[in-house]
């Protein structure tokens, strides 16, 4: 028969997996993310459905790039967790003008870093050595993720460089925008549209 002690940290644990859960419920997953995207681009891009809670970019060890590749964004509510998914899956991230497309999706108790165990669960570990069953098993395992780090570094560096090359043709918008406001400015200084103006008999300051 449990003790007092013991039916008392049974029932916090059974009230704080079920927080968690509800946690789960209003927060969604989203990668493929811009190494220049920030908390606040995901605020501003989520605003017209959801208020963001939190935004906790999820940390990638495989890789030597500190960049948010993924991130857990906490919402208000289920309903805005699903009407957020829903959003992102019709309409692109706008990041400098320019359109990135990123995958939305409702999130998963496992993908929590600080996931609480579900009462009840205990966890067990042992030692494997050559022979044993699991041991070929955990050896497909090790190769496999020596793979998947290959493949993820190769993905990687494709997206620094679009990233770079995104960067570019930003920066060329930019100078071509300037490029026009400075040749607006300069024919307003010089008196060329007041000329204009008069020639067509146009008031300026109509309206």
């Amino acid at each position: 028969m449990a003790t007092p002690d013991e039916h008392a940290e049974e029932e916090y644990a059974e009230k704080e997996y079920a927080d968690f859960e509800e946690r789960v419920k209003r927060t969604i997953y989203i990668d493929h993310l811009s190494p220049v995207v920030t908390g606040q681009v995901i605020r501003a891009a989520l605003s017209q459905c959801a208020n963001v809670v939190s935004v906790e970019f999820v940390e990638n060890y495989t890789i030597p790039y500190d960049i948010p590749a993924a991130a857990l964004v906490e919402l208000d509510d289920e309903s805005q967790a699903r009407s957020a998914v829903d959003l992102m899956r019709d309409f692109p991230f706008i990041i400098g003008g320019m359109p990135r497309p990123v995958r939305a999706s409702l999130a998963r108790p496992e993908m929590f870093p600080d996931r609480p165990s579900p009462p009840g669960s205990k966890m067990e570990f042992l030692w494997l050595k050559q022979g044993d069953p699991e041991y070929d098993g955990m050896s497909k395992l090790k190769s496999l993720a020596k793979r998947q780090e290959a493949e993820n570094m190769a993905l990687i560096k494709n997206i620094l460089e679009e990233e770079k090359e995104l960067a570019a043709q930003q920066q060329i918008m930019l100078d071509a925008n300037y490029h026009k406001y400075d040749l607006l400015e300069n024919i307003v200084q010089n008196g060329t549209i007041k000329n204009l103006a008069g020639h067509y008999r146009v008031n300026l300051f109509d309206g």
